[in-house]
């Protein structure tokens, strides 16, 4: 682009990707191309002897423009940069744009050349992206903090105000011995839940790095497993030590646990959880999956069809993430008796 060919006629192929046009020495247009008109949504006979500022979008201020000017005059330098115009239906649209000064054999100025690059939709979707980061990041804040207080705070207190006002012998006559084990179960698996949604909801922030800390997996595995239903369908056996975020591995480790008893159809549904040499095996004994299934549903909102459970598509995904954040390599095999997972506890 620093070195752009007056003779734009002979130029079809930046005829036919960018926006051309060329003014005279007053910035009145004298030459746009098809491409100028699709975008701008004016006919040629609409653009000619017509100012550039027919498709300026009003939003830089007037010296923007007298800088462009100076630049590309006097200075005598290709100008360039991202802006946005309006096209003939009062939509913005975006251009790269690089605007060159013309003069003559005498050194006179003559006129000003542009060529555009359309980048609407790159524009569009880095807006989409930051806003939907925005909105990220505000309900990883309302997690962190907002529902910290109920979780933490106020349900602890009305069971145990609970409690201490309900007498043994109405807890019996009731029989309320059930759910009030279950209220508690169910609390302190829901505070282990949101512990590793804030540590997770905290790589949201800029420059974030993951806490970990050198624990023995069996030991926060079965403490992190002891409040949930299916805890003795689980047959951990002696692990390792690894630094890890305690929070965070516990949950993408219950999401393969939990994978390999929904995916189930035997009568006795189990998983182990072993060593082999460095890998850390998560075994079940369900419909088994392959390392191809593994790459398909581990994609954001993806499920297998005529799949008769329930999902949103994310757990594993979610599950994945984390494990990469460690550092780990998750791969699987579909054995003969269901999944084979493998977690490669060594950090890339």
């Amino acid at each position: 682009m620093n070195d752009i060919n007056l003779n734009i006629e002979s130029e079809s192929l930046l005829l036919d990707t960018c926006l051309v046009s060329k003014a005279d020495k007053y910035g009145k247009i004298v030459y746009v191309n098809e491409k100028f008109c699709e975008i701008s949504g004016y006919t040629l006979d609409e653009l000619l002897g017509k100012d550039h500022n027919i498709v300026n979008s009003g939003i830089y201020p007037k010296k923007y423009w007298r800088d462009m000017y100076k630049s590309v005059i006097k200075d005598k330098i290709l100008w360039h940069d991202t802006i946005t115009n309006k096209n003939k239906n009062g939509e913005l649209y975006h251009v790269k744009s690089w605007i060159k000064a013309i003069f003559d054999n005498k050194g006179e100025f003559i006129g000003y050349i542009s060529v555009r690059q359309d980048v609407t939709e790159i524009i569009k979707s880095q807006q989409e992206i930051s806003k939907q980061k925005t909105y990220l990041e505000h309900a990883a804040k309302i997690l962190r903090h907002d529902m910290h207080s109920g979780i933490n705070i106020y349900i602890p207190r009305g069971i145990s105000s609970l409690e201490r006002r309900l007498k043994e012998e109405n807890i019996n006559k009731l029989k309320l011995q059930t759910p009030l084990k279950m209220l508690k179960e169910g609390l302190l698996h829901t505070q282990k839940i949101y512990k590793g949604v804030y540590q997770f909801t905290n790589l949201v922030k800029p420059n974030s790095r993951l806490e970990k800390t050198k624990l023995n997996i069996a030991t926060v595995l079965k403490d992190y497993l002891s409040s949930t239903v299916y805890v003795n369908q689980v047959i951990i056996s002696d692990l390792v030590e690894v630094e890890v975020n305690e929070s965070l591995f516990c949950t993408a480790i219950d999401n393969l646990i939990r994978n390999g008893l929904k995916y189930n159809d035997s009568p006795s549904k189990y998983v182990k959880i072993y060593m082999e040499d460095n890998n850390l095996i998560i075994e079940d004994n369900g419909r088994g999956m392959s390392q191809e299934d593994l790459d398909y549903l581990s994609k954001p909102y993806v499920r297998k069809e005529n799949q008769k459970e329930s999902g949103s598509g994310l757990g594993l995904n979610i599950c994945i993430q984390i494990l990469k954040e460690h550092g780990f390599y998750i791969s699987c095999n579909k054995i003969k008796t269901g999944t084979k997972i493998k977690i490669n506890l060594q950090p890339l």
